[in-house]
């Protein structure tokens, strides 16, 4: 069991204000099977009940492209659901559904698709079956079954909520292959049978990602909650944003994580200090002498600085709370999260 506790510091620092990127072009991941994934989808939409767009809960807005899903989901019942809940902050939840209800978006679930237990997707499937009730169904009217195609960026999890929900209600092993990274799905695959009573079959789906990120934080919390593999845009520029969002909003739990003594705004000071404190070297040859030297080891204290965000270990955040205009409302005591 790992604890990490937050620490307060003096907030006079002057930290970054604003994130600033010399190449936008690396945030603009649109492979070609992204493109030929759309067209899929639009062609199986005349079968499917029911839409389930999924994203990350800790982005609920950044790199969401309504107009895009709206083209695949058509006029079919809509539910948004937010996976990874257990890695956001869950009192803002009831923000981010009244943001969307505003907005004249209904249906909103949290889950933790990891967990067959979880909540949320309990909650999933009944609201199914009552939206496509009270839906018309048109020339699928008079089929016993309902079809569902789950859709969404890379990497949130649709693959792992097929899985989940065909364990949960067939007691089957995993149909549709899952990994860490984003872009595993590549194309729309055959329907999958999750339950037999009520009889629902589901479509998986590629990631789909909007070919002009709308701005470079938006991208770049994209690349930091991994649905842009970190090979495109690169892990040392991924950790400097994670410092210059935590910075931003006096989250300095990456002080006691990286032994760095005291906040920084310099990314390749942390990373070194981290490095040079965990003994983490790589042989390089330096041009002058010919010979070998040690250096420290950079680029694995920036992928461990951004792996313990992804696995939960500074606590619940959300990257998106600006978008909510709520105040932060610090609470460093309460800051303390126990992580297996």
């Amino acid at each position: 069991m790992v604890f990490l506790s937050s620490i307060t510091f003096s907030t006079a620092k002057q930290f970054r204000t604003s994130f600033t990127l010399k190449n936008k072009s690396l945030l603009h991941w649109f492979p070609g099977h992204m493109g030929k994934g759309i067209k899929e989808m639009q062609k199986r939409l005349k079968g499917v009940d029911c839409i389930i767009e999924m994203h990350d809960a800790r982005i609920p807005f950044s790199g969401r492209n309504p107009d895009a899903f709206q083209t695949i989901s058509g006029l079919k019942p809509h539910i948004l659901v937010y996976n990874k809940a257990d890695l956001a902050e869950a009192k803002l939840e009831a923000d981010i559904v009244k943001k969307h209800k505003e907005n004249g978006f209904k249906n909103v679930i949290f889950t933790d698709c990891r967990h067959d237990k979880c909540p949320g997707l309990r909650r999933l499937i009944p609201l199914i079956q009552k939206e496509i009730a009270s839906s018309c169904r048109h020339n699928r009217s008079e089929n016993m079954d309902s079809c569902l195609m789950v859709i969404g960026v890379p990497n949130v999890g649709k693959s792992t909520l097929i899985n989940v929900l065909r364990q949960k209600y067939l007691l089957k092993s995993d149909a549709v292959r899952v990994g860490a990274a984003p872009g595993i799905t590549r194309s729309v695959g055959f329907k999958v049978k999750i339950s037999d009573d009520p009889l629902i079959y589901i479509y998986d789906t590629p990631g789909i990602l909007t070919p002009k990120v709308p701005s470079v934080e938006d991208g770049m919390k994209l690349a930091l909650c991994a649905n842009i593999p970190d090979k495109e845009v690169g892990i040392e520029l991924v950790a400097d944003y994670l410092l210059y969002w935590m910075n931003k909003h006096e989250r300095f739990e990456y002080v006691n994580f990286l032994d760095c003594g005291s906040p920084s705004d310099e990314i390749s000071e942390v990373l070194t200090l981290n490095a040079v404190k965990t003994s983490k070297f790589i042989k390089v040859k330096d041009f002058v002498t010919g010979n070998y030297v040690s250096r420290p080891n950079i680029e694995f204290a920036a992928l461990q600085f951004v792996r313990a965000f992804r696995k939960g270990l500074f606590g619940p955040i959300t990257l998106d709370r600006d978008k909510l205009c709520v105040p932060e409302k610090l609470d460093f005591v309460s800051r303390k999260r126990v992580c297996e």
